[in-house]
């Protein structure tokens, strides 16, 4: 797949050739730096789940008799779910499926449409699958900080009661100061993730084990036996609550999406030496504690705790909880950017926060938007336990959708026995339809939130998607042959004047509009030309030995073709830095104009979107960043042509 930018990207979605490139060339350190960062980052958001996940399965509103044979079956039912869920389908298969070493839902998306015939139905479907699912991931962004932070607040009600009314004050506090900072980055604070997040799992098995040793028989929920008997005894009970059993597995799509930062073998010697054992712990020990004192049913984590120790604990979950928020903030704004240069999403201004790691972004866009929706759920749901119904939804749907993703690059990128695909994704489906209709009943009680959220989302890309493709029409259709135009212009050339100018173009095969503009307007044809188009393409990276081709076309005025994948924002200024170095062509700044197309949509009654969306895209493109501030071109070297055009 390859979507090409600036102005308006080819999306088409064309095969790529092959590139040599080394999949984790980015990733630096020994295995025991990464598994340390990757405990930071990577598992944050499932490590606070103990803070809620049994609460919410005991949550009156099930009406579940509270008994011995209930813990031992909802135990059970976590227990194997984490490792079915977790351990058994994305540790060991969902995590094959990398796009050279990069995951996520639209990673996913995109190796799925590699073998697939561009335009097709199944084409299209696949597409638009990845886009929903990549909105639910936005809106499990929305959800985790604040329930969150919310459910390590509210151990302050367990401390001091007469500390309840101020819950909801000091989450916003917290919230609001995180987002605030985001804008400064977090390469400094992340030095601190792994360490603190790493006594957070570390506090979780010794709190399990402090509780254990007073139900030891716990462990006999290790058996499936239990939660079978649980499931045929109080079927429809089991059912609902299945809708929050699978808390304990939330955060699991980053163990796949951020996967690309640390690599595979680090992420899984993390979860399979220190997190799963750390979790599986503490729900053992929530439940031995439930065995011995079932009044302890209101908070069994912060009940868990010795009361020496109970403040000190609020600090450190609260903690925890700011590293999980922190890490699905971060992954939102590498969401938002694999969309915008996917072409899914208008150009942002996009911040670099660190010269070392290239993956570390700021975006205003989404930071504040993201904000604002936070302080909503907090002040809309009040408790996490309100907030478990909207949690559920967007977590299941993102699940199913990848799953159903992964069946189609199990086939047709790795050829795998059919019997054997079916057996694998059916056991995948029916775990992942078990969780999500369960959430579906929720929908009323919360679980709406994140639908709403997810497709107003999705009918913005799909919007930009569809409304981009028509404006391209619309200018293909009026644009001339770039080739047979140079040998006209070169035959009989106008006034040629000192310096240089580059024209970004979109298609390489067509005259830019800004060109005709400027000869219509100006009369004059610089000294050198260069045609530039920006390529995205279906790789998260792309070595710089293989970024650039360019086609001399006689008269200086050549044509180039940069490469860039999903993970890396396009840099004018290394653009020709590149281009000096590879093909001995000198630019000199002061020298050297660009020339952008800047066109207005005008919506109208042509065939294409109903007349809403085309108003609801014009106002997109109006409001997206400028080509020259995106692509980090200097500002006052640039000259912006453009028209109306009717879509």
């Amino acid at each position: 797949m390859a979507i090409s930018n600036p102005e308006y990207s080819q999306t088409s979605l064309l095969k790529p050739v092959e590139l040599n490139i080394n999949e984790h060339s980015h990733k630096k350190g020994s295995v025991a730096a990464l598994v340390l960062a990757a405990i930071g980052v990577v598992f944050g958001d499932i490590g606070t789940s103990p803070l809620y996940a049994l609460k919410e399965c005991f949550s009156p509103e099930h009406g579940i008799p509270f008994s011995q044979a209930a813990v031992f079956g909802i135990i059970s039912m976590m227990f194997w779910a984490i490792l079915l869920v977790v351990t058994f389908k994305y540790v060991l298969f969902v995590m094959r499926a990398d796009n050279k070493g990069e995951g996520g839902v639209l990673s996913l998306m995109a190796l799925a449409l590699r073998s697939l015939t561009t335009g097709s139905a199944s084409y299209l479907t696949v597409m638009m699958l990845g886009m929903f699912g990549a909105c639910m991931l936005y809106g499990e962004s929305v959800i985790t900080p604040a329930i969150s932070v919310l459910s390590a607040v509210e151990g302050l009600e367990i401390a001091t009661p007469e500390l309840k009314r101020f819950v909801i004050p000091i989450t916003l506090t917290i919230l609001i100061a995180l987002f605030v900072i985001q804008k400064y980055g977090t390469a400094a604070v992340g030095k601190f993730f792994g360490p603190i997040t790493l006594v957070w799992f570390l506090s979780l098995a010794a709190l399990g084990v402090y509780n254990v040793v007073k139900a030891p028989q716990i462990f006999g929920a290790i058996n499936p036996i239990y939660a079978i008997d649980f499931i045929s005894e109080h079927t429809l009970m089991a059912y609902i609550v299945m809708g929050s059993v699978v808390l304990v597995v939330t955060g699991v799509e980053a163990l796949y999406l951020d996967m690309g930062h640390f690599g595979k073998k680090p992420v899984r010697y993390a979860w399979l030496f220190l997190v799963l054992p750390s979790l599986l712990l503490n729900y053992f020990g929530q439940g031995a504690l439930l065995l011995s004192d079932a009044e302890a049913i209101k908070n069994p984590f912060y009940l868990m705790v010795p009361e020496w120790a109970l403040w000190p604990m609020v600090g450190l979950a609260t903690a925890a909880t700011v590293i999980a928020s922190q890490a699905v903030i971060s992954g939102a704004y590498s969401l938002a950017n694999q969309a915008i240069l996917l072409g899914f999403l208008p150009r942002m201004g996009i911040q670099h926060t660190s010269d070392d790691e290239r993956g570390q972004i700021y975006i205003p866009v989404v930071n504040w938007s993201l904000l604002i929706m936070v302080i909503f759920t907090v002040i809309e749901f009040r408790e996490s336990g309100n907030l478990a119904a909207a949690y559920g939804i967007s977590v299941t749907t993102t699940m199913l959708i990848t799953t159903i993703l992964l069946a189609i690059v199990m086939r047709r990128e790795w050829y795998l026995n059919p019997i054997m695909i079916i057996g694998l994704i059916l056991s995948f489906v029916v775990l992942d339809l078990s969780f999500w209709t369960a959430n579906l009943i929720k929908v009323k009680d919360g679980g709406w939130y994140p639908l709403i959220i997810g497709l107003i989302c999705f009918t913005c890309l799909i919007t930009w998607f569809k409304g981009r493709k028509l404006l391209r029409e619309r200018i293909v259709n009026e644009s001339i042959p770039l080739e047979p135009f140079v040998e006209g212009l070169l035959s009989h050339p106008p006034h040629r004047v000192e310096g240089t100018a580059i024209f970004l173009t979109a298609h390489i095969d067509y005259v830019p509009v800004a060109m005709l503009h400027n000869l219509k307007h100006n009369r004059v044809l610089h000294e050198r030309v260069f045609f530039l188009k920006l390529s995205i393409w279906d790789v998260p990276y792309v070595n710089d030995s293989e970024r650039l081709t360019m086609k001399d076309m006689g008269g200086q005025i050549y044509l180039v073709r940069s490469v860039h994948g999903f993970k890396e924002t396009p840099d004018i200024n290394k653009v020709l830095a590149l281009i000096e170095a590879q093909y001995d062509i000198k630019f000199d700044l002061m020298d050297t104009s660009f020339f952008l197309a800047r066109d207005t949509v005008v919506p109208s009654k042509l065939p294409g979107m109903a007349l809403w969306r085309e108003r609801l895209f014009a106002w997109m493109l109006q409001n997206s960043a400028k080509p020259s501030d995106f692509f980090q071109i200097p500002t006052n070297r640039v000259v912006e042509l453009g028209a109306k055009i009717e879509i």
